[in-house]
């Protein structure tokens, strides 16, 4: 039997086989933790973090706000850095809750999937 996150691991290996990030459309990577939610937009040709938030810092408010607060500013940092277009990786969660938070609001803000 298989643990949770052995099992989100096992997701997130089949997924990566499918998602790779570009030059032109770099890949945009959600992390989420019990209490924080990291993004990272990654070119993994070159295997370089090109913009990246995180609620880190952030007031005290409901997860699903923070993560909404999150797409908003990695969408906004992205736009600065001329980045239009991004392959959305879940990272093997599942895409509901704060995770689908974090990309209406990176769509939202600007960012193309």
């Amino acid at each position: 039997m298989t643990t949770k996150i052995e099992r989100r691991i096992k997701i997130k290996y089949r997924v990566r086989n499918k998602v790779s990030g570009t030059a032109e459309r770099p890949r945009m990577s959600v992390f989420r933790s019990n209490k924080q939610i990291y993004v990272q937009i990654i070119n993994d040709l070159t295997g370089t973090t090109l913009v990246a938030a995180s609620s880190l810092g952030m007031e005290a408010c409901p997860k699903k706000e923070q993560a909404a607060k999150v797409g908003e500013l990695v969408a906004k940092k992205a736009l600065e850095a001329g980045i239009t277009t991004v392959v959305f990786d879940r990272n093997g969660y599942l895409y509901h809750g704060r995770v689908k938070e974090v990309a209406d609001a990176a769509r939202n803000g600007g960012l193309k999937f």
